[in-house]
């Protein structure tokens, strides 16, 4: 008997009819095959979009650089806010695989439109070659419209498939077999190198065939890769296991706040006898974890004092009161990571309007296309991350005794330091540029400068450096301090901080363009960039940042960080620090290329 049980999956896994499986038949390597193709094209058709979208709105629909900009982080903004909405709709109704399915149709069809929309001539305004872009035909009302309507709908689909792909991924490994636990971490090993492969081809081959071969190909390539991935992914449904939806924490977490008002008269005890709770064993058998009540944020207590009623939405476990906590003691946090994700929105959109007016020129025949500059980023995260964990962490605990080194907090503040340093070094640069372009005369005409595009190198790099701090350390915080049934809620806490600073970044250079032009000034940011104050506008962001990470450190003096469960910081390190840990942070980069 207990072999005939040992052949099925322990993990709650089933077939699409609901059917227990045979681990023999479904799952693992052979299923994760079918998902990891998927995602080196899925990466390399969004990077390929999000690298170059600024040229393409200024070069071919003919926009001013601060709609263009705007244009640029409202999309991207989009992208990763809608992944909060595909977790839902999986984790409560349909399951993952069936809204990954139902959400790839959608973003084939906006990627298909979307090469329409740069192919076909009465999709996109005339050719213009005019120096000042205000002379050039502004795009008509169906050009733009048809063009963003592709890039939105391709926004919805990915709402459905970005949060849902790697994590169809981990379900065909079953935790509860020691063999099938360990497959799974060299499972993200090859998950982090889709990633980075697909974040590669899109900011490098596919940029480069966008600025000199045509964007009709630039687009079609990975629309065509896409479709071809989706197909592989379909033809590996036989094997793959699946999880059916288990309800949202956004529920339960709604049903704590509306039992704490609902019963706010009721006087909150710390006598355990007039809480709430399961029994240790109901948590056991799902594989999940109690939580003793703590005295912090002590009105929602009152959503677990027993008054009578047993209605969800009247009576909550103590701990479900404490999951809530959890997750809304991270709240302050999540705020001091919006402006940062400013920073980081720049390399997307101004530093690579900055390169367009510089030589990039390597060699007779080849010119760097401005935008493959971010793969200067993904490179350099990836190698301070690999130096992070091998070097740096073994060298500081044996000062600091913590098996990561140094906290998460301080290594997202460190992170905070280094967007404050890009900042001034991209100010000083620009300042440098001007100069170039007023001693050439060029200040004017608005004409190539020159200078070697690659002056711009350092605030790109360290950009990678940053996000090796500051993006990774944000992800896992989020993840970590979640507790372990909405882990995938803090996941998209940090998903909703590169959201609103998308959202902020165009709120920010909206209002300094406005507020620049009164009083008959020029304004800050024009069309002309050699005209442009952007030295002033980098400097004003630095004073934002700075502003920004004095709040940080306030905050943090009053954080406290979760109990541990393990009884073992290294058993967390392994988990957190190892393979699974570097698939997340790559999964970070392809927001900012």
């Amino acid at each position: 008997m207990e072999d005939g049980i040992s052949d099925y999956t322990q993990d709650g896994t089933v077939d699409l009819k609901g059917n227990p499986i045979l681990r023999s038949k479904r799952g693992r390597w052979r299923a994760c095959s079918f998902v990891v193709v998927y995602e080196v094209f899925e990466r390399m058709a969004y990077c390929g979009i999000s690298a170059n979208l600024i040229l393409y709105l200024t070069k071919k629909l003919h926009q001013g650089t601060v709609t263009a900009s705007n244009n640029v982080t409202y999309w991207i903004g989009t992208i990763w806010v809608t992944p909060i909405l595909g977790a839902y709709v999986a984790d409560a109704y349909l399951g993952r695989y069936w809204t990954f399915v139902i959400a790839c149709a959608i973003y084939l069809s906006g990627m298909c439109l979307l090469t329409l929309a740069v192919s076909v001539p009465g999709f996109r305004p005339p050719p213009c070659h005019e120096v000042n872009i205000e002379n050039c035909p502004k795009a008509t009302t169906l050009e733009s419209a048809v063009f963003y309507t592709a890039l939105y709908i391709l926004a919805i689909g990915t709402g459905g498939t970005k949060p849902n792909i790697s994590t169809i991924g981990a379900d065909q490994f079953d935790d509860f077999d020691p063999k099938e636990k360990a497959q799974k971490l060299s499972f993200f090993n090859w998950w982090m190198f889709s990633i980075f492969f697909g974040i590669l081809f899109g900011n490098t081959v596919l940029v480069y065939i966008q600025d000199n071969v045509g964007w009709s190909l630039g687009y079609g390539i990975p629309t065509a890769g896409l479709a071809l991935s989706i197909a592989i992914f379909l033809s590996g449904t036989p094997f793959y296991r699946h999880k059916k939806p288990a309800g949202s924490p956004f529920t339960r977490m709604a049903r704590v706040i509306v039992a704490a008002i609902r019963k706010s008269s009721v006087p909150a005890s710390t006598n355990l006898k007039d809480l709430y709770e399961l029994d240790a064993e109901e948590y056991t058998k799902k594989g999940k974890f109690k939580i003793e009540s703590t005295t912090t944020l002590r009105f929602l207590n009152k959503a677990c004092v027993q008054t009578g009623s047993t209605s969800p939405w009247m009576l909550c476990s103590v701990t479900e009161v404490e999951e809530t906590k959890q997750m809304l003691r991270m709240l302050p946090i999540l705020v001091t990571t919006f402006l940062p994700s400013v920073m980081v929105a720049q390399s997307n959109t101004l530093f690579i309007k900055q390169g367009t007016t510089l030589d990039r020129s390597m060699g007779k025949h080849f010119k760097l296309p401005p935008a493959s500059l971010g793969a200067f980023v993904t490179i350099t995260m990836l190698v301070c991350v690999i130096l992070y964990d091998r070097v740096f962490v073994k060298v500081i605990r044996r000062w600091t005794k913590n098996p990561r080194g140094i906290s998460l907090l301080q290594r997202l503040g460190l992170g905070f330091v280094l967007h404050i340093i890009i900042m001034i070094i991209a100010s000083i640069t620009e300042r440098y540029r001007l100069d170039v372009a007023k001693k050439h005369g060029l200040d004017q005409t608005g004409g190539q400068l020159p200078l070697t595009i690659f002056i711009l190198l350092p605030q790109f790099v360290l950009m990678g450096v940053a996000d090796a701090c500051a993006e990774v350390a944000r992800l896992e915080f989020f993840y970590d301090q979640a507790p372990e049934s909405m882990k995938s809620l803090g996941t998209s806490y940090s998903m909703t901080s590169v959201a609103i600073g998308n959202f902020l970044s165009s709120f920010i250079l909206s209002t300094v363009s406005h507020i620049t032009k009164e009083h008959g000034h020029k304004g800050w940011i024009q069309n002309n960039l050699n005209t442009s104050r952007l030295d002033l506008y980098f400097a004003f962001l630095a004073v934002l940042s700075s502003l920004n990470f004095v709040f940080f450190l306030v905050i943090t003096k009053f954080f406290h960080y979760k109990a541990e469960i393990s009884d073992s910081m290294e058993v967390l390190k392994e988990e957190l620090e190892g393979p699974k840990k570097m698939a997340y942070q790559v999964e970070l980069a392809d927001n900012k290329h």
